[in-house]
């Protein structure tokens, strides 16, 4: 699920709580946590469809809306997929994969570990972190013709790694994380 500012921003000091998305079938999971762009994440509490009949008042003003019509109007401009309503909340703490990604102290072990992995990724994965490492906070699109990849798989790819705590988003493009930089230093040594 994608965090548009607006959503991000009134999930963080609790003003959202709902949004509401057109979907064919559901994006995200109750239970799931999901991040929120750089900053924390969010928690999915409950996901329905509904329809434009049942959305009230108080759920448009939930989901930062001044009003019901002013959601309506949103959702009708994004197609006429059945409508979902999704509720949020604010998770604590951080994102496990950011302290993580914070780790550079990797033992041998460690980086055998990522290796192992790596290599099970697939033959794109060790040049994919050594052009983010030379080519921070470029577009993905201008990446992946680099790596054989079209961008669609390349960000998969790139989340990929991430999982890992190899790479860190930026706003355009990635950076290698302390984690990644760490072992691509002892991949060379």
């Amino acid at each position: 699920m994608l965090f548009e500012r607006r959503l991000r921003e009134g999930i963080a000091d609790g003003s959202i709580t709902l949004a509401f998305r057109r979907w064919k079938r559901a994006q995200v999971t109750t239970g799931g946590h999901y991040r929120m762009g750089g900053g924390p994440m969010a928690e999915v509490l409950s996901v329905e469809v509904t329809s434009a009949d049942d959305v009230t008042e108080e759920q448009a003003r939930a989901a930062g809306y001044a009003d019901r019509a002013a959601l309506l109007a949103d959702l009708d401009a994004r197609g006429s997929d059945p409508i979902h309503r999704v509720e949020l909340r604010l998770l604590d703490g951080p994102d496990p994969r950011d302290a993580l990604a914070a780790t550079a102290d990797l033992t041998p072990g460690d980086v055998a570990a990522l290796t192992r992995r790596l290599d099970r990724m697939g033959p794109w994965a060790v040049p994919a972190l050594e052009l983010i490492a030379r080519r921070p906070g470029v577009r993905a699109g201008d990446l992946a013709p680099e790596v054989g990849q079209e961008t669609i798989r390349f960000k998969a790819n790139v989340r990929r790694l991430k999982a890992l705590g190899l790479t860190i988003s930026l706003d355009t493009g990635y950076r290698l994380s302390p984690r990644g930089e760490a072992y691509l230093t002892a991949r060379l040594a």
